[in-house]
């Protein structure tokens, strides 16, 4: 367990306007990898704006790894259908976390992350203080596709015995 800095926890909450895939709607899930970690969400079937609300857990052991999320459409008798794809870039993430400021009261603005061209952002994010704990909430535009986005939050959690964020270059 050395080299894993702690656990991040991946709520995928929902999808909005994703794209048919089908004859007038689709059958989303979501799969997400980071290095050799591969989850995913259950399927919802013909909902273009699905609601999933689940829960997810990656181990981190590298915060320049970036975190993939791809959106496929289920399908019985062929191959699921690719409807896009994001990336959550963990690194302004962890800067805020890395600010140990979890004393503040509750609804604090730790940090604002701006979308531009770099990242999936289809609106500014904000990591604040909820309950203790830093969360970030964000709305991801998908690309490689003609609609889509996904709602999902991340909020770090401490292994004990591991090294945490603390002195981690970011």
């Amino acid at each position: 367990m050395d080299n894993i800095l702690g656990l991040l926890k991946l709520r995928i909450k929902s999808g909005i306007n994703i794209a048919i895939r089908d004859a007038n709607s689709s059958d989303p899930y979501v799969v997400v990898n980071m290095g050799e970690q591969k989850l995913r969400t259950r399927v919802v079937k013909n909902n273009c704006n699905p609601e999933w609300n689940e829960e997810l857990t990656l181990s981190i052991s590298d915060v320049q790894t970036p975190i993939h999320l791809t959106v496929f459409d289920k399908d019985t008798f062929s191959l699921d259908d690719k409807v896009g794809d994001a990336e959550i870039d963990l690194k302004p993430y962890a800067q805020a976390v890395q600010m140990k400021l979890d004393t503040l009261p509750d609804g604090c603005v730790i940090k604002r992350v701006q979308a531009d061209r770099t990242n999936c952002l289809a609106e500014e994010s904000s990591c604040i203080l909820k309950d203790g704990k830093i969360i970030q909430e964000m709305i991801l535009r998908l690309r490689n596709v003609e609609s889509g986005e996904l709602v999902v939050e991340i909020e770090w959690v401490d292994i004990p015995g591991c090294s945490g964020l603390i002195g981690v270059q970011l």
